[in-house]
């Protein structure tokens, strides 16, 4: 779809195409339940009805405008619609389809954030076994190393979705144990790549056209006549949940998003500092990271009795 712009950068014309490509980014890359998705296309809707659809032009004052519609409204649906607002326009702002992002001007009402959805180390090792069984068959399809390469970098390195599709073809190297990715904001970080995905990604290497820009090329595209594109978040999306299909997981469990999830969860129950994967993932605020504390109880006592001065004093009558 191509955005007509209008002299100030903001983007003319109605909504609903930029609400869909939203909602399609929501579902590929963060794996939102069908009731949230409903929820938020509604909420969205709604808004840009209110604003004769220039919801993406909203200033901030416009905003403060449709939250003091929003008065009478119980404080969860608030939050709810404050959310998808707030998802909508850093969507735009990362897609370059804004300059700047008006939702500071939304309301942020008292609301417990929820855990996310994570997967436990036995759930990851059966995803990794059915990729080593899809490698053992005498002649693996090259679709095998490539989903190889994708979860290894989603798990191993926590990239988000939108970050894996895009990396150029020559972004990995085998002697170079990091990469430098441009995330959110346009903000460029430092990320760590183990061993074992520059292996993965050096075998999926071979079998990338020379000519492709991108590292996961879209087959697909190419045939269509649509020239060089990489894969997309949902096809990313659906490879990841036919992957979980076949390791005997709950596919509604899995997505990318919950893949780093578990990698910062699992990285930080075995020790990691939390300023250090702040920086791995991404994160702006350190408030952001901090949800993955939610390491299970057990841990925690194992920690208190092992590391704390007192743990190794007896009491004494």
């Amino acid at each position: 779809m191509a955005e007509q712009r209008t002299t100030g950068g903001r983007i003319a014309g109605t909504d609903g195409p930029l609400v869909e490509r939203f909602l399609e980014m929501m579902v590929a890359e963060r794996g939102v339940a069908q009731n949230t998705l409903l929820a938020y296309r509604s909420d969205l809707e709604a808004s840009s009805d209110m604003l004769a659809g220039q919801l993406a032009n909203a200033t901030k004052e416009t905003l403060t405008t449709l939250a003091a519609a929003w008065s009478h409204l119980a404080t969860s649906s608030v939050a709810r619609k404050a959310a998808a607002l707030r998802g909508f326009f850093g969507f735009l702002e990362q897609e370059g389809l804004r300059g700047d992002n008006p939702s500071a001007a939304l309301p942020r009402p008292v609301q417990q954030r929820g855990l996310p959805k994570i997967l436990d180390q036995k759930e990851v090792e059966a995803l990794f076994q059915s990729i080593e069984a899809r490698l053992a068959k005498p002649k693996p399809s090259p679709l095998d190393y490539r989903l190889s390469a994708l979860v290894e970098l989603l798990y191993g390195s926590g990239l988000r979705a939108s970050e894996l599709v895009v990396l150029p073809r020559t972004s990995i190297m085998r002697d170079r144990p990091f990469i430098i990715l441009t995330g959110k904001g346009g903000k460029e970080r430092l990320v760590p790549i183990s061993d074992r995905a520059r292996q993965s990604v050096g075998v999926w290497h071979a079998f990338v056209p020379k000519e492709s820009r991108y590292l996961f090329p879209s087959r697909a595209a190419k045939a269509a006549g649509k020239g060089d594109i990489h894969i997309s978040r949902i096809r990313l999306f659906q490879i990841i949940r036919e992957l979980a299909a076949e390791s005997g997981i709950d596919p509604a469990k899995v997505s990318p998003h919950v893949l780093r999830h578990a990698f910062a969860t699992h990285l930080l129950a075995g020790g990691a500092n939390l300023r250090a994967l702040q920086a791995m993932l991404g994160h702006a605020d350190i408030a952001t990271t901090q949800i993955y504390t939610h390491v299970d109880s057990s841990k925690l006592v194992e920690l208190v009795n092992q590391r704390h001065p007192l743990a190794k004093r007896t009491l004494s009558r």
